[in-house]
């Protein structure tokens, strides 16, 4: 009850441009279509990573914001092959992926009405990132020393979250999906046994951040 009598940062929203950062939590998926059928050899083991970034953001409108949000994204999963019959040993089904993404959306910002001391928002956009990754597993043995993913990627990005305004600053908690769009399979690719049956390569994600503003 105290605390809806009283309305912090009440000329917080009339600023035309605004800056942050975030800090938050990531997990990374893949999404696979694979040839001829091929029934499903790859499993995806996910581990939580980190994310860290800056936050710009320019007032449209009363309700409307465009936001540009570049950070870095770390996290590491493993990939599984479970069809082992073209595969020497047990080590070659084990591709352990570290990820250090420089990750850059661009998002359109819709928020609610202000309630009190909070305010929900969507946001939708797209963004693209450098991954700059590093694959451990026993690829030499295949002819793949310099595999490597597409190291710049396309995604769009769909994010629900609420503003809370505090007596110093903003705070904004929020979840948001991220999806690829681009098959990160290289092009004359040597054919191989682990990605010879894979038609696309597609990465998703999701995000929890926290901004403070």
């Amino acid at each position: 009850m105290i605390f809806s009598q009283f309305k912090n940062l009440q000329n917080f929203d009339e600023r035309d441009l605004r800056f942050g950062y975030y800090i938050g939590l990531n997990q990374y998926d893949n999404k696979v279509e694979y040839k001829n059928n091929t029934p499903y050899p790859i499993s995806v083991e996910r581990a939580q990573g980190i994310n860290v970034g800056l936050i710009g953001e320019l007032k449209l409108n009363k309700n409307l914001f465009l936001s540009l949000e570049p950070g870095l994204h770390a996290n590491k999963k493993n990939i599984i092959f479970n069809e082992r019959k073209d595969f020497t040993n047990y080590g070659d089904t084990l591709w352990v992926v570290k990820s250090n993404n420089i990750h850059i959306p661009l998002l359109l910002k819709y928020s609610s009405k202000r309630l009190d001391n909070f305010r929900p928002y969507l946001k939708a956009g797209i963004s693209t990132a450098i991954n700059l990754n590093e694959i451990e597993g026993t690829l030499s043995n295949h002819g793949l020393d310099n595999f490597e993913f597409e190291k710049f990627n396309f995604y769009y990005e769909l994010a629900f979250g609420v503003d809370f305004y505090l007596r110093y600053f903003k705070f904004s908690p929020s979840v948001r999906g991220v999806f690829s769009l681009k098959n990160e399979i290289p092009e004359n690719t040597p054919d191989n046994p682990w990605t010879r049956n894979i038609d696309k390569f597609f990465t998703r994600a999701i995000f929890i951040n926290f901004s403070f503003y």
